[in-house]
């Protein structure tokens, strides 16, 4: 029993010893197995982490290339906009100059516009106090305000309310027709030298000699000759209406209740007409200058004259009267009107723009 136990306690080392061989065989091949699978994976991940690599070199290369030719993109664009910068810089200043010298010029234009306008108007001004020719200063403020509206300046408003104010101040007065008038007299001075002189005596023919007829108891060609008694009672009837005649001649019958029309030698008479076509010049220039006083003294002088030394019963002689008539009727006098307003505001406008300036 002893030898039994010690067997069986002899063999109890020796199950354990072979169990524990047993399980570091086992665990051996766990862990070889192991270690063959995880080198496996170890391999596998080596490659595809050398894949890995691989491709992410070949993207930080492709990476770079690009970055490379971005950078050189970024450079030609970095000296590109560096010449656009330049460009627009050189072009702003450019604008700038020009816009300077476009206001220049504008300046210079409204000051060469205004200096002209203001010249106009002073011409204008001048030509109503001297002569009253209100169709020239009319005339001269319709251009200036066409002139500015043109220009289409808001700071022009107060000047071209001034110039509208001026010309219906002007087309408010009465018209006159000068050319019509001027006319007239031109047509009268024209008519002077046929005007028949007073004293101008027209010797009176016999009816006979007028007629053409042949006289009284005369024998008509181609006839038979009268007998001798009524030829001599013709010789009579023509003798006595001689007599008759030459008597008339010498006495002429005058009325005396008229002044007798003064006798003028020929040099005297073309001096009065040449005088008589000076007043009435002189009536044409008071008229252009609108003197009245000197227009109606010329006329009634010119009147006057032809009454006194002209045959007022001709018909020349009263068609120039009765034109001289119709002409005194004429109204040329006036208040001569201003246009210094307009005047005016063109010199302030021009004198605020200097302050200004």
């Amino acid at each position: 029993m002893d030898d039994s136990a010690d067997d069986t306690a002899a063999a109890a080392p020796r199950k354990t010893s072979r169990f524990m061989l047993f399980a570091l065989l086992l665990l051996a091949a766990v862990v070889a197995a192991l270690w063959y699978d995880t080198r496996g994976r170890i391999g596998s991940t080596q490659e595809e982490l050398a894949r890995r690599l691989q491709e992410i070199e070949n993207e930080s290369r492709g990476a770079r290339t690009l970055a490379r030719t971005a950078q050189e993109g970024l450079r030609e664009a970095l000296t590109r906009v560096g010449a656009l910068e330049a460009r627009l810089a050189e072009s702003q200043s450019q604008q700038v100059a020009l816009e300077a010298l476009y206001q220049e010029l504008s300046r210079n234009r409204d000051e060469w516009q205004l200096a002209e306008i203001e010249q106009v108007l002073a011409i204008a001004q001048q030509q109503l106090q001297l002569s009253g020719n209100v169709r020239a200063a009319l005339l001269a403020l319709q251009l200036a305000e066409s002139r500015m509206s043109r220009a289409d300046r808001p700071q022009f408003l107060p000047v071209r309310r001034a110039l509208t104010r001026d010309i219906d101040r002007l087309k408010s007065l009465p018209a006159l027709d000068l050319p019509g008038l001027s006319l007239t007299l031109d047509r009268l001075v024209a008519s002077v030298d046929a005007l028949p002189l007073a004293f101008d005596e027209r010797v009176e023919r016999p009816a006979a000699a007028k007629s053409g007829k042949p006289a009284p108891g005369a024998a008509a060609p181609g006839t038979a000759s009268p007998p001798p008694a009524a030829a001599e009672e013709g010789y009579f009837e023509r003798l006595g209406g001689e007599i008759w005649r030459e008597l008339r001649q010498l006495v002429v019958v005058r009325r005396i209740d008229t002044p007798e029309p003064p006798l003028l030698p020929p040099p005297q008479a073309y001096f009065l007409r040449e005088n008589l076509k000076l007043k009435l010049l002189s009536a044409r220039l008071s008229l252009l200058t609108r003197d009245e006083a000197g227009y109606r003294e010329d006329l009634r002088t010119a009147q006057a004259w032809i009454q006194r030394y002209f045959d007022a019963r001709a018909k020349n002689s009263q068609a120039a009267l009765a034109q001289l008539k119709q002409l005194s009727g004429a109204s040329v006098s006036f208040e001569p009107p201003s246009i210094a307003e307009s005047l005016e505001a063109v010199r302030g406008f021009k004198a605020r723009r200097e302050r200004s300036s």
